[in-house]
């Protein structure tokens, strides 16, 4: 049976300080992008059009979830914040490179 109520369940008793609460996100994203890798596996997986136009809206349903966790956790752990906008500075650089290129 669930224990949907409990969200201290195989947690802690307390309340999470920010730092606990950005590892339990950090968990909650990972779960994000397994559902989204399984419902679009699903919607790949049929040929039914109702099937497969449901399954891609819950899709992009959870990457909106994926931006709603990341953007908190650019608010309670601002040093990862620093490292995804150093990670961004780094592929807007390659994309940079590529251009004059001309290899895209």
């Amino acid at each position: 049976m669930p224990t949907f109520a409990d969200p201290f369940l195989g947690n802690i008793n307390r309340k999470m300080t920010d730092q606990e609460l950005a590892q339990a996100i950090r968990i909650d994203i990972a779960g994000e992008l397994e559902a989204i890798f399984l419902y679009d596996s699903h919607a790949n997986a049929t040929d039914n059009p109702v099937a497969k136009a449901v399954l891609q809206d819950i899709r992009d349903e959870e990457k909106t979830h994926m931006g709603e966790l990341i953007t908190l956790m650019r608010h309670l752990d601002k040093r990862e914040y620093e490292l995804f906008e150093d990670g961004e500075e780094e592929v807007k650089e390659l994309l940079e490179e590529l251009k004059k290129e001309g290899k895209i």
